[in-house]
């Protein structure tokens, strides 16, 4: 007889995917600019350390902040006592104003509709549990964040159902794509309760376009169903075509008329997280946002299973209300997104290989499919693991991702110095051009032929590689 439970014992953690795997490789042998030079590269992890230094500047001329001061005397007293669920007001009302900066101020947050919980993983669960019941599904467009397996399913007992995107039109939603997965689900016998996007989109960093965001506003009104949208890198789109809110669509739309709030304006609700905008992950800040009083309200409750502490609240509170470091820090975090962006974008042209193109995000979507033995997702895994046993470089496979299409990857470039990246990109380049004879200078219009039997051990050239004998990077 078990002695635990099946939640326990069951296993839809989704534990097991190779998005997690790779992270278990890459700590058993992670990588190290001086100590580890021949580890395993994290491109697997979607963190935004690229301003660091402003927020550690900031952070040294405010000392009251950072040592939890007021006008120089302490309230540690005040803050380490029991705080309400509902959350400092000052931190609330400061996160609302920087969302709706984020956002350009073309839409206003009112932060008595904010729940805060401890990150967007909590965010995304807590509405689920709000919004269906165990065995009702909600429809995600593919290729999705891996970890939705576990934030949506595992605890609420909800099915996904996934939108499939192709390549053919850059992975955007279609109203086939959508009418599809919503029959799909019928044919299940499984009750639709809403789709769940995620705005810029992770993997494929991109932004969703107008038409689209109004397709589905279209579609979630005419189903009578709800619409999440996940936009925890809103702050992070650096290039055109700006990001656009699903907020700001209904705004657009007018949904709230003299009576009050209109039944599509309450059944659209946004998650947010100062994780991937403000590069803080490790403080676990996350928040929802719903018209709906009952959501709110339902939501709050079941925030006491995941508070953000009063210390993390008081610091950024400080932080965010703060308007000329926020104004200065948007400006330099698209700066310097869209130049680490571009860098990988070339490296990889240098190696034969293209991105989807992306305006957003903290990663590319990149598309291995010609360097695929065949067109499955057997090959898929295949590459995928020569990667990163051989050339040492956790990156994501499109079918972790759910991706229809084998040979799709994501690359992360955001959680590592520029030298760590340049290292990365030189790695993949010998391997492609070791493994698969591919010419140093490759044409747009050059074909890939493959060479499976290769002249010398894969591992020789991988261990050469080192930050102390690698070839100059051209143009520095």
């Amino acid at each position: 007889m078990c002695m635990l439970s099946t939640k326990a014992t069951c296993n839809s953690h989704g534990q097991d995917s190779s998005y997690f795997l790779g992270w278990q490789e890459y700590e058993k042998n992670p990588f190290h600019e001086v100590s580890n030079t021949n580890g395993i590269i994290q491109m697997g992890l979607a963190e935004n350390q690229l301003c660091f230094d402003i927020l550690k500047s900031w952070l040294a001329k405010n000392p009251d902040a950072a040592g939890f001061q007021r006008n120089g005397e302490s309230i540690f007293g005040e803050l380490a006592l029991f705080q309400d669920y509902h959350g400092i007001p000052e931190f609330k009302k400061a996160l609302a104003e920087f969302m709706s900066e984020i956002r350009g101020n073309k839409v206003s947050f009112d932060p008595s509709h904010l729940v805060l919980t401890a990150g967007a993983t909590s965010a995304n669960e807590t509405l689920m549990f709000c919004l269906a019941e165990p065995g009702e599904a909600f429809l995600l467009p593919t290729p999705y964040y891996p970890g939705f397996d576990r934030d949506l399913k595992w605890r609420t007992g909800v099915e996904i159902v996934p939108i499939h995107c192709t390549s053919s039109n850059g992975f955007q939603v279609t109203e086939t794509a959508l009418t599809e997965a919503y029959q799909e689900a019928q044919k299940r016998n499984l009750r639709v309760k809403g789709v769940l996007v995620t705005n810029p989109s992770n993997p494929l960093g991109t932004t969703m376009t107008r038409n689209e965001l109004n397709m589905l506003v279209n579609f979630v009104e005419d189903k009578g169903i709800h619409l999440v949208s996940d936009e925890i890198y809103s702050g992070t789109a650096f290039s055109t075509p700006s990001f656009v809110s699903v907020m700001e669509i209904l705004k657009e739309r007018k949904c709230v008329d003299d009576y009050g709030c209109s039944e599509l304006w309450n059944r659209v609700h946004v998650v947010y997280s100062l994780s991937k905008d403000l590069g803080l992950p490790g403080f676990r800040v996350g928040a929802i946002y719903s018209n709906d009083d009952r959501v709110v309200s339902a939501a709050t409750k079941m925030s006491s299973f995941g508070l953000i502490s009063s210390q993390t609240q008081y610091l950024l509170a400080a932080m965010l209300s703060d308007k000329k470091l926020t104004k200065n820090y948007i400006s330099e975090n698209h700066k310097r997104l869209r130049q680490r962006q571009k860098k990988l974008v070339s490296g990889l042209q240098k190696a034969g290989i293209s991105c989807l193109k992306g305006n957003a995000g903290l990663f590319c979507w990149v598309d291995m499919r010609h360097l695929l033995r065949s067109n499955t997702f057997e090959a898929e895994m295949e590459l995928w693991k020569k990667i990163v046993y051989e050339v040492r470089l956790n990156i994501s496979p499109g079918s972790s991702c759910h991706c229809t299409e084998p040979g799709w990857f994501r690359v992360c470039f955001a959680n590592m110095s520029e030298d760590t990246l340049d290292l990365a990109l030189q790695r993949l380049k010998a391997f492609v051009t070791e493994y698969y004879n591919i010419p140093e200078v490759i044409g747009h219009h050059q074909t890939i032929r493959l060479n499976h039997s290769r002249r010398r051990s894969l591992t020789k050239w991988v261990f050469r590689l080192s930050f102390d004998d690698r070839s100059p990077i051209p143009g520095r």
